[in-house]
Formats: C-alpha cells, sequence, structure tokens
C-alpha cells in the first residue's frame, strides 16, 4: 500500500467508515479544509471564444474533479497529471512525489458560460486551500501541490493578478503558495480514478473531504452549480 492509499484509503476509516453515509447527509461542513468566500478577479480573460482549456492542481485529484464536473459551463473535467515527463506519468509512480507531477485536472469549458476568472475563483475558494504547502488535508507530498497550469499569456497574467489581488486583500490567513507557469503536456490518470467522487460518494476519504466541497460550492458559487455533473464516461459513451 502507498502512502498516499494509505492516506486516502485507511486514514479516516477508523473513526468514520461507519458514519460515512450521516457525514455526507448531515455533516457536509465537517471537511479537511474549510471555504473560503473571496471576491472575484479584478480581470479576466477577454474575448474568448470556442471551447477553452485550464489545468489545475489542489491536492488529490478526485475532489478538484468533483467540484468542476458540478459547474456550469464546464463541458469536460478529467483528472490527470501535469509537470512531468509522459514515461512515468502512473499513478503508482506519482505517489512516490519523486516525478515532478502533480495531480492535476484538466478542465475544458465554453468562455459563454463560465470565465477564466470565474474557475479561479471557484479553485481559490471551494475547491482547495492554496495556502498549504506541498500538501492538502492528511495527503503530503509535492504531488499535491497547488499549482495553475496556464495555457496562454494571457491565463497567466490574469493568474498572476489574481493571487496578487487576494493576497493583498488578506484574505487568507496565510500567503497563497500556488505556483503558476505554463502548461508542458497533461497526462490523463487511470480510468478507476475518472468520476470517483460521483461514483463513491460514501467512501470515508470522499465523504470526508471532497463531498463537503460540492457542498460548498453549491452554497457559494448557487448561480453556477449544477446538480447533474459532467462525467468522463458520458463524455466517452457520446463520442
Amino acid at each position: 500500500m502507498t502512502r498516499r492509499s494509505f492516506s486516502r484509503f485507511s486514514i479516516y476509516a477508523a473513526a468514520i467508515g461507519l458514519l460515512a453515509i450521516s457525514v455526507v447527509k448531515v455533516a457536509p461542513s465537517l471537511a479537511a479544509e474549510d471555504a473560503v468566500v473571496i471576491p472575484p478577479p479584478a480581470i479576466d480573460v477577454k474575448n474568448a471564444s470556442g471551447i477553452q482549456t485550464a489545468v489545475l492542481a489542489g491536492g488529490c485529484f478526485w475532489g478538484v474533479q468533483g467540484v468542476f464536473q458540478h459547474t456550469k459551463g464546464v463541458v469536460n473535467a478529467v483528472s490527470g497529471y501535469s509537470g512531468g515527463s509522459k514515461m512515468n506519468a502512473d499513478y503508482h509512480m506519482v505517489s512516490t512525489g519523486t516525478t515532478g507531477h502533480a495531480e492535476s485536472v484538466e478542465i475544458k469549458y465554453d468562455p459563454t458560460k463560465i470565465s477564466y476568472g470565474k474557475i479561479l475563483q471557484i479553485f481559490f475558494s471551494v475547491a482547495h486551500d492554496p495556502t498549504q504547502l506541498n500538501r492538502q488535508g492528511p495527503d503530503t507530498g509535492t504531488q499535491y501541490r497547488s499549482a495553475i497550469f496556464t495555457t496562454s499569456d494571457e491565463q497567466k497574467r490574469v493568474a498572476d493578478a489574481y493571487i496578487a489581488q487576494l493576497n493583498a486583500a488578506g484574505v487568507y490567513k496565510k500567503p497563497i503558495v500556488t505556483k503558476v507557469g505554463p502548461l508542458q503536456a497533461f497526462f490523463a490518470a487511470e480510468a478507476y480514478h475518472q468520476d470517483y467522487l460521483t461514483l463513491h460518494p460514501t467512501q470515508p476519504y470522499i465523504a470526508y473531504n471532497d463531498i463537503p466541497k460540492v457542498e460548498n460550492l453549491k452554497k457559494i458559487f448557487a448561480e453556477n452549480y449544477s446538480e447533474k455533473p459532467v462525467l468522463v464516461s458520458d463524455i466517452k459513451v457520446t463520442n
């Protein structure tokens, strides 16, 4: 069992394994990281047309994928690996923390329905804690780092400006540690990692760490929330 497997599948099993369903239904606010209400970005990507791509890393990709699969305007969200090479873009290798990859999510979105800036606002507010260095919740290692992999100079400009804006506003108790850099490549994760939150809502790790993120999306970003998730399995079936 890898270090991350222990974190995800065992660390909470003894404490809440029998209470997983009640955690989901009764106490969605009892999450490893609390949501933070933050202002929208002062500047955003302009005049985008056609389906756009954002690649974000915020700890375990199960929760980040789940959040954006429930976000209106997102047409697909795929869990995967960024920041390293293709030859070792593999779950077991990435889990060692030695490959340079970060667990990330490739988000395809319609800019007429949601902007890049709004995606970043959701990312910083409910999808993860951007002040945690090389970790999220119970998971530790560089593969769990907070990162934005930009696909254009304009995305980088917006991301850098937004981080500076949030730090200046003091909305977090600690500085944001999110790294911003150009996307070199994205490698989709193994099939069993896709749609994990939807397929395993009462699994203890998901119930404690990730279901509350979707609940916070619904509460804080009600106008951007979609009850029906956009699933990778559905995209594959229709293509």
